[in-house]
């Protein structure tokens, strides 16, 4: 059995589980931000109206609503605060990061756990060796928090093997555009797609968190990275909460295997409408644009605060630019401010925003008008994300979003034929 099938039958309490075969298992974490726990309390106090037995499974973050600027947004976040305390519930409440990064952050998430959450991208927490998946609201309110359980039916599994060497300049958020491009939108659908090859097992951790966050644009039911040692040396850096179920595949062979050369690869940017509209940078170099954000659950991590203050040194924010940073946590910030990122990236023009989900839906910060555009390091760009359905917004690596913003247009740098895009 591979990770995804040991994790069911381990939850579900069976010796073996197969593709096909449906199971009730038990859930070791449910994560809702504040827009999904609104939604699944009112459904939970209307429908069941219980106590929670297990209520520390159960774990909110406010990451989008982290600055509400009406009052019904306001009395959302009032009403999630006296949910969670009537029930227990474990709340980071705003200014802590985005619900992905501030589980993990917290110890909420390890190894070998059952995760599930509204949130399309839950999935991501696959990179720990972790079953994630998005369900429903009333999933959560009928099954997981009255019952600790919900049903799965287990997927068949495609591998994704990525080998070879990147030609310099090309980062990991490159080559996951790129196979979402090369893949094919809902390609995988139903799948548990397993990341692995020598290029996956060469990175860090936070860089092999950028495959398992676009699964879902794959059409995939979960995904994960075999853990390993660069798992094992992660998970030992959080807090001790919850058990530490390290689960490891067999390894046998999966029932499709796709291997891609990541020497292909050059500089990538997502094109409106959606994340499969994958280019080269150089084919939409030049396209103006007014926003540039580093955040979002694919972004805001340290590594992007690093490579940005790089491609800054020297230079500047364009004018007709706002250059947004967004911390996925409260410690990404602390450690950002420990190494003079923070100051540098202020000094270059740039302007920091509260540890949260960013401008994701615009509804504190970053809402485009009809003729604006942006590019940043979120996971999503179809129409209307962020304002306007006019608006165009571009997703690109943290160093290409940054050299966007001083050139006041989409540039890069072209590392096949030497030349500045």
């Amino acid at each position: 059995m591979n990770l995804v099938e040991k994790v069911l039958a381990r939850a579900s309490g069976q010796e073996s589980v197969e593709p096909g075969e449906i199971v009730v298992a038990k859930v070791d974490r449910l994560i809702m931000h504040d827009l999904s726990g609104y939604l699944t309390s009112q459904v939970f106090e209307k429908r069941v109206n219980t106590p929670i037995p297990d209520p520390e499974r159960a774990v909110m973050v406010f990451d989008h609503h982290f600055a509400p600027p009406t009052e019904q947004q306001a009395d959302v976040l009032r009403h999630n605060r006296e949910w969670a305390r009537k029930h227990g519930l474990t709340l980071y409440d705003c200014g802590n990061g985005n619900l992905h990064h501030a589980a993990v952050r917290n110890g909420h998430i390890k190894p070998g756990m059952i995760v599930v959450g509204s949130d399309s991208h839950t999935p991501v927490h696959g990179t720990l060796g972790a079953l994630a998946v998005a369900l429903g609201n009333d999933s959560h309110a009928g099954t997981v928090l009255p019952y600790g359980k919900t049903w799965f039916k287990v997927p068949e599994t495609t591998r994704v093997r990525l080998e070879g060497t990147p030609t310099p300049g090309v980062t990991p958020r490159d080559v996951a555009l790129w196979l979402v491009g090369r893949i094919g939108e809902g390609e995988l659908n139903y799948r548990a797609v397993e990341f692995g090859g020598p290029y996956v097992r060469g990175l860090s951790f936070w860089d092999r968190w950028l495959f398992p966050l676009l699964c879902v644009d794959l059409g995939a039911k979960c995904s994960f990275v075999e853990p390993d040692e660069v798992t094992e040396a992660f998970v030992r850096t959080l807090p001790g909460t919850g058990p530490d179920l390290l689960v490891r595949g067999d390894g046998e062979e999966a029932a499709q295997v796709l291997r891609f050369d990541v020497a292909e690869v050059v500089p990538q940017v997502a094109c409106p409408p959606t994340v499969g509209n994958v280019k080269p940078v150089t084919e939409v170099a030049g396209t103006p644009i007014q926003y540039a954000e580093l955040g979002g659950h694919g972004g805001g991590r340290l590594e992007d605060f690093r490579a940005a203050a790089g491609v800054l040194s020297g230079r500047r924010v364009h004018p007709d630019v706002r250059f947004h940073l967004v911390p996925s946590s409260r410690e990404v910030f602390a450690e950002a401010a420990r190494e003079g990122l923070v100051l540098a990236l202020h000094e270059a023009g740039a302007t920091w925003f509260p540890p949260s989900t960013g401008s994701n839906q615009a509804y504190n910060m970053g809402a485009l008008a009809a003729d604006e555009a942006m590019i940043s390091t979120h996971a999503r760009n179809f129409p209307g994300r962020n304002g306007s359905p006019d608006a165009s917004m571009y997703l690109a690596s943290s160093e290409t979003v940054a050299a966007s913003a001083v050139a006041g247009v989409i540039a890069g740098h072209d590392v096949r034929s030497g030349g500045n895009s």
